[in-house]
């Protein structure tokens, strides 16, 4: 078991709360350090949890095997320095910090980088798990591009780069908005009452990542939650390509096949086994199984437990650390390109960072 602590108390910070509370032969959640002192107090209520108003007066308590931060973009880079400076692991929210240079002065700024790991969950959600381990069986060759239409910036980064297995060189960035009327009936709270046609940018970027691997990024606005759009993602490799949950591939024979991911999910008809994901399989083969089963997460819940539990079996050295800080640093790097290339109507060109090295 291991125990943590969270800095931070939005909806996020939430998540590893009610997360935390799931799997208690695994993790031990000491308290929440938040200083508004309503927000406290709605949390205490909510979940029965510890609050603390400072890191100090954690520390007095109980000193955990590693700290959650979920703050804000402009809050993080300071508070990873904080805790950092005390030795403590860290599983950080995304982004690591909001601009390049900042950045920059993160990665100087500690003396062992390496203790702070990102909660960058995309590739652990059972679709993209799935997906992945069929790429790196070697099921439609190398990989070579990657089309990415269902979450932003240095998320949609982070699943290509993966998949790609693309390190730290400089990468070419084109990117291009466009605006067009689109009805936007969900959010995070919800259905809205408006249901009219509304001006949404739709964002289109190619990502030259270099030894002929590419990307292409694709995202309307609220597309996280707007069901009128589909998710998307297009896996193209050297014998065989992707297509959402379709594989295509050359076979011996030689033969053009087609396969389905197959989502096996309890719960429906006379199934009583509680609603849940149990595994998802290829060509009759379980290609990934649900870790949590029993639990009734939806696919981020999953996600961020399987973080979690890789953050508890790096530190008792039973596996790879969970997602450096140096990988979540080029994601957003990468993503800030996009951004740039926006604004200036021109191509850009990351270049090697510190990180890299």
């Amino acid at each position: 078991m291991k125990t943590f602590a969270i800095v931070g108390a939005g909806w996020r910070s939430e998540f590893y709360i009610r997360l935390g509370q799931l799997l208690p032969e695994y993790f031990e959640l000491i308290g929440v350090v938040v200083r508004n002192s309503d927000r406290a107090a709605d949390l205490r209520a909510d979940y029965g949890v510890a609050t603390f108003d400072s890191f100090t007066a954690l520390l007095q308590y109980s000193k955990p095997d590693f700290i959650v931060i979920a703050v804000s973009w402009l809050s993080n880079p300071e508070v990873v320095q904080e805790v950092a400076s005390l030795g403590i692991p860290i599983l950080c929210e995304t982004p690591p910090a909001p601009n390049v240079d900042s950045l920059r002065n993160l990665w100087k700024s500690l003396d062992a980088p390496e203790l702070v790991q990102v909660a960058e969950q995309y590739l652990l959600l059972p679709g993209q798990a799935a997906r992945l381990t069929a790429v790196k069986s070697g099921l439609i060759g190398q990989p070579t591009s990657v089309e990415v239409s269902s979450t932003h910036g240095y998320h949609a980064v982070s699943i290509m780069r993966g998949i790609l297995q693309s390190g730290f060189e400089p990468t070419v960035v084109n990117a291009q908005t466009f605006t067009a009327p689109l009805v936007d009936p969900l959010s995070r709270d919800g259905w809205s009452k408006n249901l009219q046609e509304l001006e949404r940018n739709t964002t289109i970027a190619t990502l030259d990542f270099g030894g002929g691997r590419s990307g292409l990024y694709n995202f309307v606005d609220n597309q996280w939650h707007n069901q009128l759009r589909h998710r998307r993602i297009v896996i193209r490799g050297s014998s065989g390509e992707i297509v959402d949950d379709t594989l295509v591939a050359l076979k011996e024979g030689p033969a053009i096949v087609k396969s389905k991911f197959e989502r096996y999910q309890l719960g429906h008809d006379l199934n009583l086994d509680g609603f849940d994901t149990a595994n998802i399989s290829l060509d009759g083969k379980v290609i990934y199984a649900n870790p949590f089963v029993g639990l009734r997460l939806m696919d981020e819940e999953i996600a961020i437990c399987s973080m979690m539990l890789k953050m508890k079996n790096w530190l008792d050295g039973k596996g790879d650390a969970p997602y450096s800080l140096a990988e979540a640093s080029q994601d957003q790097l990468i993503s800030l390109a996009i951004d740039e290339s926006i604004e200036t109507g021109k191509r850009v060109e990351t270049t090697r960072e510190i990180w890299a090295n």
